[in-house]
């Protein structure tokens, strides 16, 4: 019985292996963790020959720990870290020993270049602006670089895709990773030859898209013996994680938001077209939908900085939490712009308490940077997404998943209930769930994510606390407003 699927993570930090069932139980992962090089500040980049042999050496490892593993596989699916970029040759041999990694810094040059050719029609062109984590510039820099490694080239991929090559012997990208390469039609999910010709990129690098969901190939006989797979075994072509993981969240529908606060905050929105904004990043999902995501560096970070500047370190998050609790909604008039490490459009932002009188205590601090994070979140979204509807569930996940309080804030600034999942591995949940529906285990995507998608209980909103979080939020906004200038004066020398 073909029940089981094996789901690949292709990590920065590791390689990743898992046996997932069909009711979406994480039954084993094995990892072989890898080096990340840094030549220089801001460069970041790894080794695709590393990749290959955690994968192989996690693969085995993995099967070892579930009796029957083999003989129960039904298919392999992947997701990976997303933009780094892998050249390849005719013979499939990678140009160059290292490769540039989503992280790399690098080619904000190429960025800014890019940009000024594209002038107003940056945005609407790629359904993003020109950054230096997208493909696209990081080829424009490898072509002034090291040309000879991008001349002997035949096609660019990304980590998964690697390691489907390696798997199959076969070339392909997927809809999510293309869609935030800056080289994709977000109208058509086709290569743009307007984006590919101002980027100078051969057109023939670029390999076919084909649908996440999708049967790439067999495993050939080749990966078979080094993996110790069956040989046959059909492999999916995959996603990015990020969007993966949004599946298997069971963020898959329009109307449907995900809030991902780790030491960041990522908040992401489903639609049915890209929402263009400079706020906004857009990501294709594996579904056929768009996700418009803002990152804000405030996040957990905020927190515990707090624990460090309002109790020395001395206190628990679970005791700070419960003083939080035990302050009013709207922390007695106290609000708290969570900017510590500026933000990401903007890093001369500082943050700041406003409101602070004689009678705030360390639970009103406390409650006020719980507050302010979602308050930011909020501001950034009252901007860049009124046109588009108002969720009506977001999925939390991260480490301030954990935290009851900080849920029903959010729910309660958000306007819309929240839930986490059961299984928090969504990245391999959501591979799973692809693989599961491409071998008709399901008869649809939807149907596979339903069935193996679990979730804890609801956090709804609480009325007395949205009311008071609309009267604030505008005063939240004019404060930052404001602040801005204030802001560029300190930051200068």
């Amino acid at each position: 019985m073909r029940d089981l699927y094996l789901s690949i993570d292709v990590g920065t930090g590791s390689i990743r292996a898992a046996l997932v069932d069909r009711t979406g139980r994480v039954l084993a992962v094995a990892a072989r963790e890898h080096e990340q090089i840094v030549p220089r500040h801001g460069w970041s980049e790894q080794r695709p020959a590393d990749w290959w042999a955690g994968t192989t050496a996690a693969i085995r490892d993995v099967l070892a720990r579930v009796d029957g593993a083999t003989d129960r596989l039904a298919a392999v699916c992947a997701c990976g870290q997303m933009h780094g970029t892998v050249l390849v040759d005719a013979e499939g041999r990678t140009t160059r020993e290292a490769v540039p990694l989503w992280n790399d810094k690098r080619s904000q040059p190429q960025a800014e270049i890019l940009g000024a050719r594209l002038g107003d029609e940056a945005m609407a062109l790629a359904a993003n602006l020109p950054a230096p984590a997208w493909p696209a510039t990081k080829l424009m820099w490898l072509m002034e670089n090291d040309a000879e490694a991008v001349e002997r080239a035949t096609t660019v991929l990304m980590p998964k895709d690697w390691i489907n090559f390696r798997l199959t012997g076969r070339r392909s990208q997927d809809p999510t990773e293309a869609s935030m390469s800056y080289l994709m039609d977000p109208a058509t999910g086709t290569w743009s030859p307007r984006l590919v010709e101002a980027a100078g990129i051969p057109a023939g690098l670029l390999p076919p898209i084909h649908p996440a969901t999708e049967v790439l190939g067999p495993v050939t006989a080749d990966a078979a013996a080094e993996a110790g797979l069956p040989e046959g075994l059909p492999v999916l072509v995959g996603g990015g994680d990020y969007p993966v993981a949004l599946l298997g969240s069971g963020v898959n529908a329009p109307g449907l938001g995900s809030d991902v606060t780790g030491t960041s905050t990522i908040v992401t929105l489903l639609h049915d077209a890209p929402v263009l904004s400079p706020d906004v990043s857009n990501i294709a999902t594996v579904e056929g939908h768009w996700g418009s995501l803002t990152l804000l560096d405030a996040g957990g970070d905020a927190v515990r900085w707090a624990r460090r500047a309002l109790a020395a370190g001395e206190k628990s998050f679970e005791e700070l939490e419960a003083a939080a609790a035990g302050a009013a909604p709207g922390a007695g008039g106290l609000l708290f712009l969570p900017y510590l490490a500026g933000e990401r459009f903007n890093p001369n932002s500082r943050a700041q308490f406003f409101g602070l009188t004689a009678a705030h205590g360390a639970g009103e601090l406390q409650r006020a940077v719980l507050e302010g994070v979602a308050f930011s979140v909020r501001h950034k979204l009252e901007s860049a997404m009124p046109q588009h509807g108002h969720p009506e569930r977001f999925v939390a996940a991260g480490g301030g998943a954990r935290s009851a309080l900080w849920l029903k804030i959010k729910a309660s600034m958000y306007g819309a209930p929240f839930v986490t999942p059961e299984e928090p591995e969504c990245g391999l949940v959501g591979t799973a769930a692809m693989a599961a529906a491409a071998t008709g285990a399901y008869p649809s995507l939807g149907a596979a994510v339903a069935a193996m998608v679990r979730y804890g209980e609801e956090i709804v909103p609480d009325p007395e606390w949205a009311e008071r979080y609309d009267r604030m939020l505008p005063l939240y906004a004019d404060l930052y407003d404001a602040a801005l200038p204030f802001f560029d004066r300190l930051a200068a020398p």
